[in-house]
């Protein structure tokens, strides 16, 4: 009875384990003070295109991001690419932006809000979420933000920011939003 309870702990394990992602990803973090290309919100890598800009349009309006923090135009929203946990360069002034603001406001405090879109399982996902808002904090702390401002959480796909099925709905929700508060 117990090799039967053992073999089947072991088939379970090995379940488990073929899940997870095969490869790492790695986070290359922006260079302080460097310019940032195509900043017109469009990606160079996977085709997709988006309207917003990492500077303005509704990349500060994200609903609980008002308030504290840096000015709007800095923007509070990080996309990234389908399956992805890298920062795309666009995304750098908006890193640079937010690390500034918080290393000129020590008391300051961020959450960084993990999301991805439907597709995938619910802990994939979740795990997904989690690594995106893990190197949104990497890179605020590279550029001097303390560890004491940053909080992470992760929603995977339970938070859409755009109802649909498809790929611009998609790429509006696999996103990290920056959201300051006490």
């Amino acid at each position: 009875m117990k090799k039967i309870v053992s073999i089947a702990c072991l088939f379970a394990a090995a379940a488990l384990l073929a899940g997870c992602p095969k490869k790492a990803t790695t986070v290359e973090p922006p260079v302080a003070g460097s310019q940032v290309p195509g900043a017109g919100g469009t990606s160079g890598t996977g085709g997709e295109s988006t309207s917003t800009s990492p500077l303005g349009g509704d990349a500060g309006n994200v609903g609980g991001a008002q308030g504290a923090g840096p000015n709007q135009s800095v923007g509070r929203i990080i996309y990234f690419d389908f399956d992805k946990s890298d920062i795309r360069p666009e995304f750098a002034a908006v890193i640079s932006g937010n690390a500034q603001y918080l290393t000129a406001h020590p008391n300051a405090r961020l959450k960084l809000e993990g999301n991805t879109d439907e597709r995938g399982t619910r802990e994939y996902n979740i795990g997904l979420g989690e690594r995106r808002a893990q190197a949104v904090r990497r890179a605020l702390m590279l550029q001097g933000a303390s560890e004491s401002q940053l909080t992470t959480v992760s929603f995977g796909a339970e938070r859409p920011a755009v109802e649909g099925d498809d790929e611009a709905a998609w790429a509006k929700n696999r996103r990290v939003e920056l959201v300051y508060g006490p």
